[in-house]
């Protein structure tokens, strides 16, 4: 069963996702929380497996508890999914940096968001289907010089290659035939290199890409 747990201050939202999730025969909603403090106080007692974060909340910002939850060792199983009202919310990228393993917009359809809810809990990162790759170049676009990344000596070849791709936007599924291999072989390599790196998921994979320079804005194809 995976565990949800609501945060956003509009009471007719979360009763919105409460009905859709709790409907499901896999997913139940854990708890609620209508400001950011709380819903680090209910993470740290309830212990879900998947957060739906409001950005804009009282007392504390959804983004400072992102933070707050992605930096706790004790709550490294909890992934965080940022809810915004429009695709390009400024604190997005920022929201990612800080460990969210994507985000979506409130008025995604149903079906979409149980998928990305199942997806994210699988180790899967979310970055707003549709709007995925030019929403990469837009935060990417206005985040600091890339500069070259030490780090980046510990991967083979063929794991920068994977890592590139990841950073643009491609599904396992899209690396595979990009690469002429199984998608089984681009997950190992995806999985592999986000163990190299030290990387949450593959979101914080996606910033890494392009703050080390391996990728850079505009080379969406």
């Amino acid at each position: 069963m995976i565990r949800v747990l609501l945060a956003d201050d509009q009471s007719l939202v979360r009763a919105g996702f409460r009905a859709l999730l709790d409907a499901q025969p896999d997913i139940e909603v854990a708890g609620e929380a209508s400001d950011g403090e709380a819903a680090v106080r209910k993470v740290r007692e309830l212990r879900p497996d998947i957060v739906l974060m409001d950005i804009r909340m009282p007392l504390l910002d959804g983004l400072a508890a992102t933070r707050r939850i992605t930096e706790d060792t004790a709550l490294g199983e909890v992934k965080v999914v940022v809810l915004t009202t429009f695709e390009l919310d400024e604190y997005v990228f920022e929201a990612i940096r800080s460990g969210a393993s994507g985000f979506l917009v409130k008025d995604t359809e149903p079906e979409e968001l149980l998928r990305a809810v199942r997806a994210v809990v699988g180790g899967d990162a979310l970055l707003s289907p549709g709007v995925t790759r030019r929403l990469i170049a837009e935060f990417a676009a206005r985040s600091k010089e890339p500069a070259a990344d030490g780090a980046l000596a510990e991967l083979t070849e063929r794991e920068r290659e994977v890592m590139a791709l990841v950073g643009i936007g491609l599904s396992n599924d899209e690396i595979a035939r990009r690469l002429v291999v199984s998608p089984l072989t681009a997950k190992t390599h995806v999985s592999r290199t986000m163990v190299k790196l030290g990387a949450r998921d593959r979101a914080q994979l996606v910033v890494l890409a392009y703050e080390s320079g391996l990728v850079r804005p505009g080379w969406l194809g």
